[in-house]
């Protein structure tokens, strides 16, 4: 490998489900690394056995990260090569290793992802919601309180909404969307790439009783893709009126940061959308001296 003289932490992406997504760059990668840092080395022994490799592991969990960085270091110091692995899917996404590769870089050390299997985009590939913006919330509080109440901060969002949930809260979670956010559609993604890969579609309630009549569908890790809110008509106006409040300020002179606080307070919104409108606007104009 052309870093074989050089430290390197490799975050190395592994299947979620079915074995054969696994690159050939991720296998070789793993079978030239001198460490592997797992999130569960038992867990990470049998695809390592899958693909006949014996390396020495370390675990690399949210209980001991922090005390990891300093060992990671020392390797990569002396010219270690070192694999981060989790469970599953891509590391850092809803698994450990955000505390290893912010220290490590900090440090000056290399950090090289390998792409692969992600339990995210992998769901909302197929989901059928828009995804030209989303938000991922991970994994949402484990009490009723706290996880509604941040239902309710994205009650206003128009992106799709993304999250990860247990099949131990997975009905409760499901009834908290119908009590914050109502009749919204919900695709839900089970044993992905597995299988029994499952897609279910529809409102809260509706999937709620498609779990009530069969309780196997309850069963394996969820990613839960919620319907944005609808776009609102004021919303729509307040991009019009913006628009053409943009237009005459060009027309005046008016330059580009000028013209974006101005729309912001008189109009509203976000004053970087306002900023990218306007550039865009002086992007297409110009030359503007003839």
């Amino acid at each position: 490998m052309s870093e074989s003289s050089e430290g390197v932490l490799y975050v190395v992406a592994t299947p979620i489900g079915n074995l054969d997504d696994l690159s050939p760059r991720a296998a070789r990668v793993l079978g030239e690394v001198d460490l592997i840092a797992a999130e569960d080395t038992r867990h990470s022994a049998r695809l390592l056995r899958h693909l006949g490799l014996e390396v020495p592991m370390m675990s690399l969990h949210d209980h001991n990260e922090r005390g990891r960085v300093d060992q990671l270091c020392q390797a990569l110091e002396v010219g270690r090569r070192v694999a981060l692995v989790s469970d599953a899917g891509t590391p850092l996404i809803s698994d450990p290793g955000f505390i290893v590769v912010r220290a490590l870089r900090e440090r000056g050390f290399k950090v090289v992802p390998l792409p692969g299997p992600c339990a995210l985009i992998t769901a909302l590939s197929a989901a059928g919601l828009p995804t030209d913006r989303f938000t991922f919330e991970g994994f949402l509080a484990h009490k009723g309180g706290p996880r509604q109440a941040r239902l309710t901060a994205l009650r206003e969002d128009s992106a799709t909404h993304v999250l990860y949930e247990s099949p131990h809260r997975i009905q409760a979670l499901l009834k908290d969307i119908h009590d914050v956010l109502g009749a919204r559609r919900v695709v839900l993604a089970r044993e992905l790439t597995k299988t029994f890969e499952t897609f279910l579609d529809g409102t809260a309630a509706e999937l709620l009783a498609m779990m009530e009549a069969d309780g196997d569908q309850t069963r394996g890790e969820f990613v839960v893709m919620i319907e944005g809110a609808p776009a609102r008509e004021s919303d729509e106006a307040a991009s019009v009126e913006g628009d053409a409040l943009l237009k005459v300020l060009w027309e005046e002179g008016v330059g580009v940061k000028q013209m974006a606080a101005i729309a912001t307070r008189l109009v509203g919104g976000r004053k970087k959308v306002w900023y990218a409108k306007a550039q865009a606007m002086k992007d297409a104009a110009e030359p503007r001296e003839a």
